[in-house]
């Protein structure tokens, strides 16, 4: 009996057992089932505009064949945001025709949109927006949720019944996709116009009903008088790469023909999603900081250092058509920690700024500045061409390194360097300065504009107010490049016999008259000149004269020589005495003025002068060959040759002269 009772006992231990072991078996599965949803990248098709799109921020994924011209894009880099939202993503670049995942930014409407040909992609232009926005790699952000679901938007929307909560609808099956149910969903206060369409996920058994969940408000809408909302959930095949565009009617603004200057009254009357400022318009620069990250500046001067950073950002209203500002921090090495186009607005850079952590090392500031001419200011890095380039480097104490050259290459190349130094050496410290003065051997002009000395850290603050104003005076901002500030031009007169003295003088008042147009200064442009007969001798060099009233008294003492026509040799003199010693970076011009054959060949040295990137105009009088004025002038030789009949008629010549310099230099790369 008693091995009977044990026998059960056990029996039932082992049943226990059993049931323990599968129930914790289950709760495993469970456990697994109810696991949070991996982010799912929401499919778009081509015809999708971002207009229609409520969320301020988020990835999407195009499907291929979106380079088609039936989907419109509007605008160059900043894209109205009727555009189709993949065929923006091809045109910017982001993207080929083959697809692919992006991201998107709202931004505020603009007052006008440039249209260009791009990647295959013919943007149009219009005048004017209620809203915009950017399209870059669709890699999420570090710490940023995105919508796995899209919100929607439509003036054109189904009709439902007042006092009907909820409806279902079975959309028709379509080949090749899921049919999926559709549930009207009625809300109060807000106009019908703003109706939303939201794209979810396939829900899972656990979710719950999708009306348990508030609809997502676009952050800067007017609450409006109480309307009928009526919301439509899609489920996400709708979609999918399969879906057929026909199933997207429902929220289709319909046919609208755009053209420029006429705007669909569905987009102008809805509101931004995100109010973002514009930027300030006059004060429309492409701004970089290089911010000191040296071990010696220490934490609590390197947070002092971000604050004034996160207040220029403050006071400067950036946006797209103001201000862009970016930020590189050096030590040993400098690295971006983001580019002009990373943070469209002021907010969004203050935040930015506040995650900055320091690097430590030396205070390389020569190398970081070199790092910036040949990488920051680039186009995939936002540059605007238009917008003049602005350099801020702040230094704490003095640079370990020498910045002379780097600054020189970083002027040449229109970048306007200004330099704020904190805590500068006394007297004592000036034998450890790498390189003494480096400040005035940094900046565009050594008048105190481009400089600003701070006595301590403390009061780092006073200098925010006093650089804004600086960096916005555009005016004032000389490194910038244009066809005006940025060439070393070498004017060869012919003195032979032939020209006279009193021809000689209206020469002189010629070469007087073009060098008045240019903006002179040892970093700005050089002007220098060649006077040549059967020999050849330097007037001045492009180092001798650095105003503007200097270069014009010495053309004025240039005496007449007189004497034999010897055009090649005066060429190749120009470029061993002249041009050999222009600057990297510089534009050369060589501008020839003849009254007749050369006794020489002129045809090797011309093949040089091109050779060696010296753009050659040649300028003939009265006896002087057309058919050596062609070779002697860059190809094309219509462009760079002019011919006039009398010296009294040279002076014509100088508004043409002007316009083909700056066409030339315009068609060229901004840096």
């Amino acid at each position: 009996m008693g091995i009977v009772v044990l026998t059960m006992k056990a029996s039932v231990i082992e049943m226990f057992l059993v049931l323990l072991v599968t129930g914790i078996h289950s709760n495993k599965e469970m456990t697994k089932k109810i696991k949070r949803p991996k982010f799912t990248v929401p499919q778009i098709n081509c015809d999708v505009k971002a207009g229609k799109i409520i969320n301020p921020e988020f990835v999407v994924k195009c499907p291929a064949g979106c380079q088609d011209p039936r989907y419109h894009v509007y605008g160059t880099d900043v894209y109205a945001s009727y555009s189709s939202v993949c065929g923006a993503a091809i045109h910017s670049g982001v993207l080929d025709n083959s697809g692919g995942k992006i991201l998107v930014r709202k931004l505020a409407g603009q007052s006008g949109y440039k249209g260009s040909y791009s990647n295959g992609v013919q943007s149009l232009s219009l005048p004017r927006w209620r809203e915009s926005f950017i399209v870059t790699e669709g890699k999420p952000q570090k710490g940023v949720t995105y919508p796995s679901a899209l919100t929607y938007s439509s003036s054109k929307i189904a009709a439902a019944k007042a006092g009907e909560t909820t409806k279902a609808y079975q959309k028709p099956s379509v080949p090749g996709t899921t049919a999926q149910p559709v549930t009207l969903i009625q809300v109060l206060g807000t106009s019908t116009a703003e109706a939303t369409y939201t794209t979810l996920s396939k829900p899972s058994p656990s979710t719950g009903s999708p009306t348990s969940s508030p609809r997502p408000q676009p952050v800067g809408h007017r609450s409006r008088e109480l309307d009928l909302w009526s919301t439509t959930v899609y489920a996400s095949s709708q979609n999918s790469p399969g879906a057929n565009p026909g199933e997207m009617d429902l929220w289709k603004p319909g046919s609208v023909l755009l053209n420029a200057g006429f705007v669909p009254k569905e987009e102008l009357s809805t509101q931004s999603s995100e109010p973002v400022s514009e930027g300030d318009p006059n004060c429309k620069i492409d701004l970089s900081f290089l911010i000191d990250g040296s071990a010696s500046i220490g934490k609590r001067r390197f947070r002092i250092q971000k604050q004034f950073l996160a207040d220029v950002a403050q006071a400067l209203h950036v946006g797209p058509a103001g201000p862009l500002m970016g930020v590189v921090q050096y030590g040993d090495n400098p690295a971006t920690h983001f580019n002009l186009k990373t943070h469209m607005n002021s907010r969004d850079l203050k935040a930015a700024i506040e995650k900055i952590t320091q690097r430590g090392g030396l205070s390389n500031a020569g190398r970081a500045i070199s790092f910036v001419t040949k990488n920051f200011f680039s186009k995939v890095n936002g540059n605007r061409g238009g917008a003049p380039n602005v350099a801020v480097v702040i230094v704490d104490g003095w640079p370990t390194d020498k910045v002379e050259e780097a600054s020189r290459l970083a002027r040449e190349s229109g970048i306007n360097i200004f330099f704020i130094t904190i805590e500068g050496a006394v007297e004592n410290e000036k034998q450890y300065v790498v390189e003494p003065n480096f400040a005035n051997k940094a900046v565009c002009r050594t008048n105190g504009f481009y400089s600003l000395n701070v006595q301590s850290w403390f009061s780092l603050h006073k200098t925010v107010q006093p650089l804004v104003k600086r960096v916005c005076d555009t005016e004032r901002l000389a490194c910038s490049k244009t066809c005006f500030n940025s060439a070393d031009i070498g004017f060869v007169i012919d003195g032979s016999s032939s020209v006279g003295t009193g021809n000689f003088r209206t020469v002189l008042q010629f070469v007087a008259n073009l060098s008045k147009e240019f903006e002179i200064s040892e970093t700005d442009t050089r002007i220098g000149a060649v006077q040549y007969t059967y020999e050849q001798r330097l007037e001045f060099g492009f180092d001798d004269y650095s105003t503007k009233p200097d270069i014009l008294n010495a053309i004025k003492r240039v005496g007449y020589w007189s004497g034999g026509t010897s055009t090649g040799a005066a060429i190749s003199y120009a470029l061993e005495q002249l041009f050999k010693k222009s600057k990297p970076n510089k534009r050369k011009l060589m501008i020839l003025i003849t009254d007749g054959r050369s006794y020489d060949d002129i045809r090797i040295p011309a093949m040089v002068a091109h050779h060696q990137g010296v753009i050659t105009y040649a300028i003939g009088v009265a006896w002087a060959a057309q058919d050596e004025l062609e070779v002697i002038a860059t190809h094309p030789a219509k462009d760079h040759s002019f011919f006039v009949d009398e010296f009294d008629n040279l002076y014509k010549s100088v508004p043409k002269v002007i316009q083909n310099i700056c066409t030339e230099f315009n068609s060229q790369p901004r840096n």
